[in-house]
């Protein structure tokens, strides 16, 4: 029997897909991003034990808001480090005809082709653009992302990309000259955001007694942030 680790669950997301979605928030992540707001998502020994089909059960109840695109997101944590779990999952949504996503880091190396191939949309979320950056910011290696890509570009997922911008480490023209260079060789890209980073899960480190090593940084401004948007999109056919 496969059983996953569920942190939370979204009956009602807006802003993870296409239309009104359940978000699954799947326990455990092996990143350590800088800006990371959700700590609390990290150990994978936490969060609360669930089969597909009980997931499943759960998810059906809410079908009938799935309208005008909607279905479930899954996100973390890192959804892609649950494969089997994930797997079987989207699997039982496809079979209910259920519109399915996963918002990612894109760091995971098993069962890649069979995961996209039950996706209809991929939410990447790409932390840096090369690898010692990447390293600095995330404490892993960027080679398992540059993987992933080959798995979406073997794949008919659809992809939609995001990108925090943070002050003085993520905000600068070579970087974002750098990031579109990496856009453009991902395949079925519908959409491109940078989002601008907050504080609003620093509470959590005190909560959890965790170290927040960006502390006396401020939040990126909003429009400035729209700003570098506009100019990435710039010249970007996807």
């Amino acid at each position: 029997m496969t059983i996953g680790r569920i942190h939370s669950f979204e009956s009602m997301g807006l802003v993870d897909g296409p239309g009104i979605r359940n978000v699954i928030f799947l326990q455990g992540c092996p990143l350590r991003c800088l800006f990371c707001h959700n700590p609390d998502t990290w150990n994978f020994n936490e969060g609360t034990e669930t089969t597909p089909e009980e997931l499943m059960e759960k998810i059906l109840r809410f079908k009938p808001y799935f309208k005008n695109g909607g279905g479930v997101t899954f996100s973390g944590g890192e959804p892609l480090m649950q494969p089997d779990f994930l797997l079987e999952t989207l699997k039982l949504c496809k079979e209910h005809n259920i519109h399915t996503a996963i918002d990612t880091s894109g760091y995971g190396n098993e069962k890649l082709d069979e995961i996209l191939s039950f996706t209809d949309l991929v939410i990447l979320d790409i932390k840096h653009v090369n690898e010692n950056d990447f390293l600095s910011l995330t404490g892993v290696s960027m080679k398992r992302l540059n993987k992933f890509i080959e798995a979406i570009n073997n794949s008919n997922a659809r992809v939609l990309i995001r990108h925090v911008v943070v002050p003085g480490i993520t905000d600068s023209k070579d970087h974002l000259e750098n990031l579109k260079n990496i856009i453009k060789t991902i395949h079925n890209v519908d959409k491109v955001e940078l989002l601008p980073y907050h504080t609003l899960g620093v509470h959590k480190y005190d909560t959890l007694n965790y170290l927040y090593k960006l502390k006396d940084l401020p939040p990126m401004d909003k429009i400035l942030c729209s700003q570098l948007e506009e100019q990435l999109l710039e010249n970007l056919n996807y």
